[in-house]
């Protein structure tokens, strides 16, 4: 007998996101691009108004990559903060810091044999094996997306993929509708009994596919600015709630740049038009990023209580709950704005303004000892903690809290 199912939930992917949600599918990148050779990730944390003037005017004058916060707009005192540096900056901007009594300390000391030991020396041909498709490694583009049309021919009864629109680079953007489980878990059957799950394993198809193939911490999309020549839009700026406000940046060579208008990426107008297309039946919006062990809900642009805050926050309460019992893995939660910074323009708060009830963001693993550079033996246990959490959310959801 056909189950007549009137909810919808969509689980999207942000890049360096470690998302697995049929089982959790994991990402990230290879160790091609140019050469990271003795390239350091470092953390300093400021403890004075002085010192945080020194960080953010050095950093914007050297140019360094950010890995947390995203923008030098973001350093206050006590704020961790992790930077890669190039082998050229290491010279002049470490000595510096000592010369200024700041405090630092060295993540990671060589980037490109960090690069090397995330995927290690597997075989082509062992990742791109689709019967035995292997969750626990990173995999391409390609391979995520011959894995979803194999999963399509194969499981028709279990899910249906579909295209949402195309990239800036005219790349299919895939998503799958799961409708049933074969699993016995009781949990499992009652959600998908009554939900429908859209997973989007991969949104910023360009820029992940670039990470592979030119520069392994490329993060914005890949789309063209006419007057500059840097690429891509920060695809969690770029919607249509409180555009290009704070914590986001007009200048398109940032990694905050929030585009030259709202939904500029077609990436985000195709993710938007299907979420606005159905709305009224959406009852909850996760995004999956890396890294911090978070679990966010709105606000993000502004320090203000969400009207249903009592159920979302008990939802969050459980859900990280949920998550430590598997590995003991403590997350933090709360609204992203406090809890991590101001944004402007993300797809959570859209997702939230927009009538979605419950709008998460995860950080995922970790805290910065590995950073971007999750290693594969860490996926499995980070998707399966991860699971619990989601497992939880949709349970929370379907208890009608009020």
């Amino acid at each position: 007998m056909e189950v007549r199912k009137n909810n919808f939930q969509i689980v999207q992917k942000l890049q360096y996101t470690k998302d697995k949600t049929w089982y959790l599918l994991a990402e990230n990148s290879s160790i091609l691009g140019p050469s990271l050779t003795r390239d350091k990730v470092i953390r300093v944390v400021p403890e004075s108004e002085r010192e945080t003037q020194i960080l953010r005017a050095a950093f914007n004058r050297l140019k360094v990559d950010l890995w947390q916060p995203s923008s030098p707009f973001h350093i206050v005192e006590g704020t961790v903060t992790d930077v890669r540096v190039p082998q050229n900056a290491t010279r002049s901007l470490l000595p510096y810091l000592q010369q200024a009594n700041i405090h630092y300390t060295i993540l990671i000391s060589d980037l490109q044999k960090a690069v090397e030991n995330q995927t290690g020396l597997r075989s082509y041909r062992n990742r791109r094996s689709l019967s035995g498709y292997n969750y626990e490694v990173y995999h391409s583009l390609e391979e995520i997306q011959d894995w979803m049309h194999h999963l399509n021919r194969t499981h028709s009864d279990l899910v249906h993929m579909f295209s949402v629109g195309k990239s800036y680079e005219g790349r299919p953007l895939y998503v799958l509708k799961a409708l049933q489980t074969y699993q016995t878990d009781p949990a499992m059957r009652k959600m998908l009994t009554q939900l429908y799950f859209y997973i989007m394993p991969v949104f910023n198809v360009d820029g992940y596919h670039f990470s592979w193939t030119n520069d392994r911490f490329w993060r914005k999309t890949r789309s063209k600015n006419m007057r500059f020549h840097c690429h891509g839009v920060d695809a969690n700026r770029n919607w249509k709630v409180k555009w290009c406000d704070e914590g986001a940046s007009f200048h398109p060579c940032d990694d905050t740049y929030c585009g030259p208008f709202p939904e500029s990426e077609p990436e985000v107008k195709a993710v938007a038009h299907f979420l606005r297309k159905h709305r009224k039946q959406i009852k909850a919006y996760l995004s999956f990023h890396a890294y911090a062990q978070m679990l966010l809900y709105p606000y993000s642009y502004k320090y203000e209580t969400i009207p249903n805050f009592n159920c979302v926050e008990s939802a969050a309460y459980n859900a990280v709950n949920a998550l430590q019992s598997a590995y003991g893995v403590r997350y933090r939660y709360g609204p992203a704005s406090s809890t991590l910074y101001v944004s402007s323009g993300s797809s959570m708060d859209w997702a939230y303004k927009n009538g979605i009830p419950y709008a998460f963001a995860f950080e995922l693993r970790d805290t910065g000892h590995f950073g971007f550079l999750l290693p594969e033996m860490l996926i499995k246990p980070t998707c399966t903690e991860t699971m619990l959490a989601v497992k939880n959310i949709t349970l929370h959801l379907l208890k009608k809290c009020h």
